[in-house]
């Protein structure tokens, strides 16, 4: 019986502690949707989605699995803030303060970084598919081929062309990122740029002894000169036709 009493007391303390914390963080959101202060509040597991935080003050604040997806955090005070495991997907980050920030598993994905400070921040922990404004010290080439590669699958093509200008600023005799960047404008309908990075391409992978890389740029470089059949409503080019006449060399350099 004893023990009884004992379990049940410590069921009941267990349930009044957390309707405590529960009120505790309720009452930081309430402050901080109210006057955008909650230096060290402790947000963790709070639900501000869309909420507009811009300029809001949140340096030290405990936001572990908080929800900011496409909140507005420009300009933002967020240093030293813990935000492990938080989703940000699609929040505007853009001049926000975030050295020192925890993004330890924290969902970055199609978030804004524009002139973002990342000061002393690891982003190798964090998923950022699809953020825009990455400065190039996060991420080496191959990253941001592999950004641009996962966009394209996706039907992102702008975004893919960017990640792939980016990669190529970062390692300009990078081939296969022309290619890509070739593919990608050519399913924007901008032929022009196309067949400008697919001729860089085949000069790349010709410079590299890169057989298979040269046959691919040449085939490309041969269908975008075809024109398109007048006759036909073609839409948007299909870079699948494409592939067909080229086979499996195309699938090592594009997993479509």
């Amino acid at each position: 019986m004893k023990s009884l009493v004992i379990a049940t007391t410590a069921f009941l303390t267990t349930i009044s502690l957390g309707q405590a914390a529960l009120a505790s963080n309720s009452e930081h959101v309430r402050q901080l949707l109210a006057t955008k202060e909650c230096q060290n509040c402790n947000l963790s597991g709070a639900g501000l989605v869309l909420a507009d935080l811009s300029g809001a003050n949140l340096a030290g604040a405990n936001l572990v699995g908080a929800n900011l997806s496409r909140a507005n955090l420009t300009g933002a005070d967020l240093r030293g803030a813990n935000l492990s495991s938080a989703s940000l997907f699609g929040a505007n980050l853009s001049g926000a303060k975030l050295s020192g920030a925890t993004l330890l598993g924290t969902d970055l994905r199609n978030t804004y970084l524009f002139n973002a400070d990342l000061a002393d921040v690891d982003l190798n922990g964090s998923n950022y598919e699809g953020a825009t404004g990455i400065p190039t010290r996060f991420a080496n080439p191959e990253k941001f081929y592999a950004l641009g590669v996962a966009e394209a699958q996706k039907g992102n093509q702008q975004p893919a062309v960017e990640y792939f200008t980016q990669a190529i600023s970062m390692k300009p005799d990078y081939a296969a990122a022309y290619l890509a960047r070739g593919v990608a404008r050519y399913q924007i309908l901008d032929r022009e740029g196309a067949f400008k990075d697919a001729q860089m391409a085949e000069r790349l992978y010709k410079m590299q002894n890169d057989g298979d890389g040269t046959l691919v740029a040449t085939a490309f470089m041969k269908e975008l000169q075809t024109p398109y059949d007048a006759t036909v409503d073609v839409g948007k080019p299909s870079f699948m036709d494409f592939v067909g006449s080229v086979g499996s060399l195309l699938l090592q350099f594009f997993p479509f």
